[in-house]
């Protein structure tokens, strides 16, 4: 029974509201092939059976994989002194909606962390230096990855990475470093141009009452970043237009929201808030694990109470993983108004403690503000991500029937791969520097984090696909959606992926019945 049970795991739970499954192969960030070498020196597995048929339907790829899931793990309680009762009457809300998954190095193995993701360490191919560590709820059970599912993964990532090698040759462009200066194509970082947007966005935040439709305008291609800082809380309703009452405002809200850590972040050991903080402390580690940044231990305490104190004010809903994830951009460009270079290194506990709080109760008020337009997302059932996902497909069905189609045919669901999309914004699926500067249209847009960003999804997915009709079965088509190569990109291509974006908004935004079949 247990094993009809896996069998039917996956089958089963796409149906479920909020229940997208992590996807052997999937990345995070994507996978950089200038930052690995090739896997061409990858030792074979002598299992010969993974060359003989790949399984070409959602089910025959459960049948393959169901080794690796074990949906009864139990939650190790080491973390808490105390010990976790058996129900908890806030389980249903503070519990995660998604499994995580993430790749563990074994203790003989495990390395510090680097300094410079251009000095990053090639990934080892060897099937038996590999776990996963998969976490289902507050779950972090360990489970030995087979060699079978090791060899599986290897060839799909060696398929990957030879179609990623095509790539036109581009500089390696840091994380977060020069967040906006630099584009993809190495392009210098002022031009006439861009100084004389400068001197507009300057021009108008220096007003006694700042024209917020004038200043939108402008930010839809992109914000300058020494005016972002000021512009993001502007447009996200943080600070008022009114440049006389903006000191007043940030020193009253500061002060409110350290007030919130006074009064209630204390009662995050207490036991209808347990299981709430410990899912928060078990997801801050996985926060853009490759930029050291947020690897510091004074950020991650940063970033628990941020998430801690949103949680509890906000019951509907409590925090779901994904969340963790809108902090960060945020949190990365009100930091640059104090760093000039190498943001992804930077010490914080360099800067002095009231600009650290300040930072902090920015990021928690302009989270909250996009929180807010898009809180359906994150409620009981996600009820915001089913729509918004059910749109997606009805929306590519008619601009892209071949796509579409393709899907059927693989038997790939929308919301295997687009909940993702939905939940985290596009996160998972680009750098963190594209993430800003796709936000800086978002924050232009009357309701760009709740409405346009169904288009931009729209225009990303149409973006590859050559890349998708070329897959012909449901595994390599998934790993694709997952670990698609956005790694070189920046502001060149955000700048066309909105353009798409836009076309597809004008078309058929306020025309239901367009183009319908």
């Amino acid at each position: 029974m247990a094993t009809d049970n896996r069998i039917h795991f996956w089958r089963r739970n796409p149906k479920v509201p909020g229940s997208l499954q992590p996807v052997y192969g999937a990345q995070h960030p994507p996978l950089d092939p200038r930052r690995h070498r090739p896997l061409k020196d990858a030792p074979k597995a002598s299992n010969v059976n993974t060359k003989s048929k790949k399984p070409s339907t959602f089910y025959e790829f459960a049948r393959s994989t169901n080794d690796a899931w074990d949906i009864d793990d139990e939650e190790d309680d080491d973390m808490f002194s105390f010990k976790q009762p058996s129900s908890s009457p806030v389980q249903s809300r503070s519990m995660p909606q998604t499994p995580c998954l993430k790749i563990i190095k074994t203790p003989e193995d495990t390395e510090p962390l680097p300094h410079s993701l251009d000095r990053q360490e090639p990934i080892r191919t060897n099937p038996n230096q590999v776990r996963l560590d998969i976490e289902s709820g507050p779950a972090n059970g360990r489970v030995v990855k087979s060699s079978s599912d090791a060899q599986l993964n290897v060839n799909a990532a060696r398929n990957t990475l030879q179609k990623q090698q095509s790539l036109p040759v581009r500089p390696i462009i840091p994380l977060v470093a020069r967040i906006s200066d630099q584009n993809a194509s190495g392009a210098p970082p002022m031009t006439v141009r861009e100084k004389t947007r400068l001197d507009k966005f300057k021009q108008l935040l220096a007003s006694p009452n700042t024209d917020l439709e004038e200043l939108r305008k402008h930010s839809w291609s992109g914000i300058p970043r020494e005016v972002r800082p000021v512009t993001w809380r502007l447009l996200s309703g943080y600070l008022p237009a009114n440049r006389e009452r903006r000191d007043l405002v940030l020193q009253r809200k500061r002060e409110e929201y350290f007030g919130f850590i006074e009064q209630y972040y204390h009662s995050r050991t207490d036991e209808n808030h347990r299981d709430t903080y410990r899912q928060i402390h078990i997801d801050i580690p996985r926060t853009n694990p490759l930029i050291p940044l947020f690897q510091q231990p004074l950020v991650q305490e940063v970033f628990e109470r941020i998430l801690f104190i949103w949680a509890i004010r906000h019951p509907a809903s409590g925090y779901v993983q994904g969340i963790n994830d809108l902090v960060t951009p945020f949190f990365v460009v009100f930091l640059s108004e104090f760093v000039e270079e190498d943001v992804e290194n930077f010490e914080m506990a360099s800067l002095p403690l009231d600009t650290q709080r300040n930072i902090e109760a920015d990021s928690f008020w302009c989270m909250s503000k996009l929180l807010d337009g898009i809180q359906d997302n994150y409620t009981f059932a996600q009820p915001g991500i089913q729509i918004k996902v059910k749109a997606l497909e009805e929306l590519v069905s008619r601009i892209d029937e071949d796509v579409h189609v393709h899907f059927q045919k693989c038997e790939v669901e929308y919301l295997q791969f687009a909940f993702r999309w939905m939940n985290n914004l596009l996160m998972r699926e680009l750098p963190l520097r594209c993430t800003i500067r796709l936000w800086d249209t978002y924050q232009a847009e009357s309701e760009g984090f709740s409405h346009f960003h169904l288009y931009v999804c729209a225009a990303f997915l149409i973006k590859w696909r050559k890349e998708i009709l070329s897959m012909v079965d449901f595994q390599n088509l998934l790993i694709l959606l997952q670990n698609l190569p956005t790694i070189h990109w920046g502001n060149e291509e955000v700048g066309l992926l909105l353009a798409e974006a836009y076309r597809l908004k004008y078309m058929f935004a306020d025309a239901p019945s367009h183009y319908k079949r």
